[in-house]
């Protein structure tokens, strides 16, 4: 994909990233969010996150146009894993299959380069060979599968569980 700009995401992106992360919510198991967001409720979500820090939001831009983002957030609120941070990732599906999802990781562990992190882990619902071929690029590694975890489309689905050092 030509022209991508990978950049810190900004207050005036919330409505793109809102937009692509309901597509999906709306129709895809790839979240177990069941109900869409305003930009007004993705608010508190959209704070976690600064310029600096381990917990980062990268947009992709192609034309002026955001179509993809990805990001570090805290994987579990207890102060012993504090240098451990979840990944998350969404291109807009009109982007998908094209490279965004590596150019953005590459700008995200980039950026994190030098911050106290020490371990990557991401979640991701199976099947989904698109996301298990985007980490295994990366060097995540598998460490589990949770079965039957969440219910979504009335169906139970799987959860992946990958791991890389940082």
């Amino acid at each position: 994909m030509d022209g991508v700009q990978i950049r810190a995401a900004g207050q005036g992106d919330l409505a793109r990233l809102t937009e692509i992360y309901n597509y999906y919510v709306i129709n895809t198991p790839v979240t177990f969010d069941i109900e869409t967001y305003t930009v007004e409720r993705r608010q508190a979500w959209f704070e976690q996150f600064g310029e600096v820090g381990r917990y980062r939001l990268l947009v992709a831009e192609v034309e002026g146009v955001v179509m993809g983002y990805a990001g570090t957030m805290r994987f579990r609120p207890k102060a012993a894993y504090e240098t451990t941070v979840e990944t998350t990732i969404y291109c807009a599906p009109e982007a998908a299959g094209r490279g965004l999802g590596s150019r953005l990781y590459e700008g995200l562990f980039e950026a994190l380069r030098g911050e106290d992190v020490h371990r990557y882990v991401a979640g991701y619902t199976m099947p989904n060979a698109a996301s298990e071929s985007l980490h295994r690029r990366f060097g995540f590694k598998v460490v589990g599968v949770f079965s039957e975890v969440g219910r979504k489309f009335g169906k139970y689905w799987d959860v992946c569980w990958m791991e890389r050092a940082a």
